[in-house]
């Protein structure tokens, strides 16, 4: 398949978006807006450097890229394009009107050339893996120089590309540069034919954390008015249905050794809070909404974190957390953010999307992966009781995401080379 039947197969399909649309407005009020943005209808200024990213964890990874990229140019105008209201959540928190931000348009032809001509960047950045041919072609018909930064490529989504290689290896060739995350992704993206000139092994922007003395500080008090600094308390971040009811399968068995610990579950998308409420009601438990600001009692056995952005500080406020989309085949989150404020980590098994930070992690001690319900019910209690076990794994957790920073320079490093560039 090369780019033209690709093009042609979308239009076939199209009214299918708009069934996709509907079906997720339905279920999220956050998707029932911003239509005319999905199809390259929103009026928009040109602009000096365009960046993709795709959700919220993609999108906070980028923040400080371009917040450095801010403080040394001053001069460029940006734009911000993400694909989900998580995502462009996150970009309204960070940057509010300092750059310009819209939904990212479907790959219909007519639909990337629009929003390419309208903003027509001389320099776009492309967050980890969300390449879209048209958009690409169109890119480089503009003469945008193309990056794709925090780059990574799991076997699973490289023998993807291969199966294709009329429609993919022109766009990965037509990429000027490529900021690998991993020794491991950088060979994928070499062996599918990018010029191993372009490719350069810079390491995660999402060891780039920066967890402020405030953010402790509130989750501290985020703990204490639940009057739970002495509870036993852990965080289930990021869950998907199909691991609502394991989660809480394993706080029962955690509560019968710890009759008085917290589970803190933090549904992954919004139009999933009223379904974990639901779910933690059925299981005969008693819940508090983060959102209503529900009284947390000696009573209370979990906390629902209803709420955007607040993950980060949730984690801070537990003693222990796991990662979800890891129990069912959801490919996992980034459990770099628990690790950064030293909570030991547990995933399950299916965590592909961060095969090598997991890798690193469990390596070092700070992470276990768990086949299911009842080992990771199992490894809470150990770590509850045990406390040299408890700061050990701590400790490295810490230590993992400290030892490791240094991607953002080097992947800045990329941007202003291109930048620079006068060809």
């Amino acid at each position: 398949m090369n780019r033209s039947l690709y093009s042609a197969l979308l239009y076939l399909i199209s009214p299918l978006l708009l069934v996709y649309l509907a079906v997720r407005a339905f279920k999220s009020p956050d998707y029932r807006s911003r239509w005319n943005e999905r199809f390259g209808f929103k009026g928009l200024q040109q602009t000096d450097l365009l960046l993709h990213c795709v959700s919220m964890g993609e999108t906070i990874a980028a923040i400080p890229l371009i917040k450095q990229i801010q403080a040394n140019y001053p001069h460029l105008t940006i734009t911000v394009t993400t694909t989900s209201p998580t995502g462009s959540a996150a970009v309204l928190r960070a940057f509010s009107d300092e750059v310009q931000h819209c939904y990212l348009p479907f790959d219909l032809a007519w639909c990337s050339r629009r929003f390419v001509k309208q903003v027509a960047p001389k320099t776009c950045i492309i967050m980890e893996t969300e390449l879209w041919p048209n958009l690409v072609h169109y890119l480089k018909c503009n003469n945008s120089k193309v990056l794709l930064a925090n780059a990574r490529l799991s076997q699973k989504s490289a023998d993807a590309y291969q199966k294709r290689p009329r429609l993919n290896l022109p766009m990965l060739q037509s990429l000027d540069a490529i900021a690998a995350q991993s020794d491991q992704a950088a060979t994928r993206f070499i062996e599918l034919g990018v010029n191993k000139d372009k490719v350069t092994i810079c390491g995660s922007l999402k060891f780039e954390l920066d967890v402020a003395p405030a953010r402790i500080e509130a989750a501290k008090a985020v703990r204490e008015g639940w009057q739970a600094v002495h509870r036993p308390i852990w965080v289930a971040g990021s869950v998907h249905p199909g691991e609502f009811e394991l989660i809480l399968q394993a706080h029962q068995r955690v509560m019968q050794h710890y009759p008085t610990a917290l589970m803190v579950m933090v549904p992954r998308h919004p139009e999933q809070f009223d379904t974990a409420v639901t779910a933690v009601k059925q299981a005969n438990m008693l819940v508090a909404r983060r959102s209503l600001n529900d009284d947390v009692t000696a009573q209370t056995q979990v906390v629902v974190g209803d709420t955007m952005g607040e993950l980060l500080t949730l984690y801070a406020a537990g003693d222990q957390a796991f990662v979800g989309g890891t129990l069912i085949e959801g490919g996992g989150h980034n459990p770099l953010e628990p690790a950064a404020v030293g909570l030991p980590v547990f995933v399950g098994p299916h965590h592909w999307d961060f095969k090598e930070i997991t890798q690193l992690l469990q390596a070092e001690g700070a992470l276990q992966v768990v086949e299911a319900s009842e080992p990771l019910a199992q490894m809470l209690i150990e770590f509850f009781g045990n406390k040299q076990a408890y700061t050990m794994a701590s400790n490295a957790a810490k230590k993992v995401v400290a030892d490791n920073r240094g991607a953002l320079q080097k992947q800045f490093a990329l941007v202003e080379s291109l930048i620079n560039r006068k060809d």
